[in-house]
């Protein structure tokens, strides 16, 4: 076999292999055991503490995390503490208030718990910025969502209010 010949079969082998690589991850990635659970599709994340929508987005992902797993005996307490390190005190209160009143999550506003979650910025004014943070409340082509505007202090990045967005 050529010198030439070789150099083509090993960049077909290696080309061969590569598309069939490609082609396979996804798949996999999507695989599991019970078909409930999904593997992201993107493999890093990054964020900035001094960012309040980054904060927001911080307390929104551990929340959800906590109050999902309801197998877990820590999970309430991980929330109640969550919401002590994120929330100011009047907002605290707000949240019980609504939780008393509404017989549902403060920071949800809702019975249940979203499948996804985005949070952006919509604007800062008066030592304060504010995101909305998007809730997905399940899968398909055409799941149910709900949005949330969240108010934080610039200098304590402390969640100061949360409101339903109109």
């Amino acid at each position: 076999m050529s010198m030439r010949s070789r150099k083509t079969l090993l960049t077909a082998a290696a080309l061969t292999a590569g598309l069939t690589l490609a082609a396979v991850t996804p798949a996999l990635a999507g695989a599991s055991a019970s078909g409930t659970t999904r593997a992201a599709a993107v493999s890093s994340a990054q964020g900035d503490p001094r960012n309040a929508t980054q904060h927001v987005a911080d307390f929104y992902g551990a929340y959800i995390d906590a109050v999902w797993a309801t197998d877990d005996p820590t999970a309430a307490a991980s929330a109640k503490a969550l919401r002590g390190f994120y929330l100011s005190a009047a907002a605290q209160k707000k949240v019980a208030a609504f939780e008393k009143k509404e017989h549902a999550d403060g920071i949800l506003f809702a019975q249940n718990v979203p499948v996804k979650w985005k949070v952006a910025y919509t604007g800062s004014g008066a030592g304060h910025a504010t995101s909305r943070v998007t809730l997905t409340w399940g899968d398909g082509p055409h799941p149910q969502v709900s949005r949330i505007d969240v108010q934080s202090d610039l200098k304590t990045l402390k969640i100061t209010d949360l409101k339903p967005a109109g």
